[in-house]
């Protein structure tokens, strides 16, 4: 017969359970909501309207225009940028509709993120169920979320004043960091995954990093082929301009400037960068085989095959809007699995303690 001492500890273990269950469930809810945000972002871009909002309002921003009259104030803020006066001098107030709505659920999304993570971690931390080792993790999404805000405006004040569109470098970094936020939530949620701890190579977790940071670094990539529109050139695969390689890669001086603002070197970078990341996958899985990890590393392969597919069909076609955004949310999502593969061959939280306040 268990003894009153088994009975509350019995308690507290399923409390425990219980508490880390709601914040790795909210947790994931903020994550599935940054990769809305990122699709967002991804429409934001293609239909161009990005800079059909002016100014940065967090507060009064929440109340898009209501009137005739709010409306004709706005269009009159775009219609001294230059992209209106330069790319779009017929535009009428209709079409201005429609890409403002677009930038306007894109903020407020953001907006939306924040109360999220905000609101439940007052509270979950009022409750004493935050302690010394996850609290300052979910400070640190808090605050990410915040200088996610503050890059976006200065990704958008690059193209009000002198620009047509919005700096690729800033719109680059802008999407990095959305991801490395996601994939960060998405790490603290799945170290409060209930799991057994399985030995794992390091060699394999070595493995499964790797894939992380070539991702990141292939979603960096994407941001400059989308800040150039350089998916809308050399619209065949496998060859470039009839050619692996097309001519023009180093067209620019400095060298490494190409990296950055040079179309063809832009396209042809990304499409390096998919067939490393590809061979990345494969390898690991390799190396996985017959161990626990396995059945991640193949889910892996599968996601990074079909998110190449799906790239190739969105360059072929020239990019069309759903296509497009599809190719984006495959990137998110391959992101997301290799995260949360990777914390799953990692040792679990060493304190329960320090992670929950109380017992």
């Amino acid at each position: 017969m268990a003894s009153v001492a088994d009975m509350g500890e019995g308690a507290t273990v399923r409390g425990s359970d219980r508490r880390r269950a709601v914040i790795r469930g909210w947790l994931i809810a903020v994550a599935a909501l940054i990769l809305a945000m990122v699709v967002v972002g991804g429409a934001t871009r293609l239909t161009h309207s990005g800079l059909s909002i002016t100014e940065w309002q967090p507060v009064h921003g929440v109340i898009p225009p209501l009137s005739d009259t709010a409306w004709q104030e706005e269009f009159a803020k775009y219609q001294e940028t230059p992209e209106f006066r330069v790319l779009n001098p017929d535009m009428t107030l209709a079409g201005f509709k429609g890409i403002f709505w677009w930038e306007w659920v894109h903020r407020m999304l953001g907006r939306v993120i924040g109360v999220v993570v905000l609101v439940p971690l007052v509270v979950l931390w009022a409750r004493g169920w935050i302690g010394r080792a996850l609290a300052p993790r979910l400070v640190a999404i808090f605050l990410l979320g915040a200088l996610q805000g503050a890059v976006g405006w200065w990704m958008v004040a690059s193209g009000l004043t002198e620009r047509t569109d919005v700096s690729q470098y800033r719109l680059a970094v802008h999407l990095t960091l959305a991801c490395v936020i996601l994939a960060y939530v998405v790490w603290v949620a799945e170290s409060l995954a209930p799991r057994r701890s399985e030995p794992t190579a390091p060699g394999l977790r070595v493995g499964a990093a790797a894939i992380i940071g070539l991702t990141l670094v292939q979603i960096f990539l994407g941001g400059l082929v989308a800040g150039l529109d350089a998916g809308m050139t050399f619209n065949t695969w496998p060859l470039m301009d009839g050619t692996l390689a097309p001519s023009g890669l180093f067209a620019q001086s400095p060298a490494w400037l190409n990296v950055f603002e040079n179309v063809a070197a832009v396209q042809f970078d990304h499409r390096l960068g998919a067939y490393v990341l590809f061979a990345a996958a494969i390898a690991h899985a390799f190396q996985a085989r017959g161990s626990t990890a396995a059945r991640g590393a193949n889910a892996l392969v599968a996601l990074v095959t079909v998110q190449a597919a799906v790239g190739i069909a969105t360059l072929v076609t020239v990019v069309p809007l759903g296509l497009a955004l599809l190719h984006q949310l495959g990137a998110v999502v391959v992101l997301w699995t290799a995260v949360a593969h990777l914390r799953a061959m990692s040792p679990p939280q060493s304190s329960s303690k320090a992670v929950l306040a109380r017992g």
